[in-house]
């Protein structure tokens, strides 16, 4: 499976286009990783946004688990999105998605914290698997999605102190919009509205977005 899917798959859900394609930054050697990351150790992470700014000039590789692209590839959650290929999935998309933001705020020439980038990511896992299992026919309803990615949720063991801290707020804050986006868009079916209100959020820095959250 072509991570561009993804790419595409968001890009059309917050009408952005980005100039990069992200399969031309996919790595998947996990010594590579860590020889970017300038770590003598063998990459941790199944899933990471390698960044590096030299003389104004982004630099960026997305580092993913062979064996997720292999899994993925036998089973596209494009066509067909299941249990058994969900997990796979979701960390396809975080890094995808983590890529394709940051990149459209450098081409907006727009600052990112590390806490906006796992916040919307958090949102983008939500709505995307919402929005293929809807093109799928699928029968999986927004409050089982929720519980799997907000309240069934478990956090990497080798994460700890500050990172611990940003990605548990941003689970927090991103269940709790999402469950805004349920009661408010999806239960009643306004699916023009809530798609409104993405591309709205997806444009708010980071303070912006916190307090769109907390005020509703």
């Amino acid at each position: 499976m072509s991570l561009y899917a993804l790419q595409r798959l968001l890009e059309h859900i917050y009408r952005i286009k980005l100039d990069y394609r992200v399969d031309d930054f996919l790595i998947t050697d996990p010594e590579l990783a860590a020889a970017l990351l300038g770590s003598p150790d063998i990459c941790p992470s199944r899933e990471k946004l390698l960044v590096r700014q030299e003389q104004g000039e982004l630099q960026l590789s997305l580092y993913l688990d062979k064996e997720i692209v292999q899994r993925l590839t036998k089973q596209n959650p494009i066509t067909s999105l299941h249990d058994e290929n969900l997990e796979d999935f979701l960390l396809a998309l975080e890094g995808v998605s983590h890529f394709l933001y940051l990149g459209w705020k450098a081409e907006l020439e727009q600052g990112v914290s590390l806490l906006e980038l796992e916040l919307q990511a958090e949102v983008d896992k939500f709505i995307s698997t919402l929005t293929l299992l809807a093109r799928q026919r699928r029968r999986w309803i927004p409050f089982h999605i929720h519980r799997r990615l907000f309240e069934r949720c478990g956090f990497e063991p080798y994460l700890e102190g500050e990172r611990l801290w940003r990605y548990r707020n941003a689970n927090r804050f991103a269940g709790k919009y999402c469950w805004q986006l349920e009661d408010r868009y999806l239960n009643r079916r306004k699916i023009t509205s809530l798609m409104e209100e993405l591309r709205h959020f997806y444009r708010l820095s980071q303070q912006q977005k916190i307090c769109h959250i907390e005020a509703n």
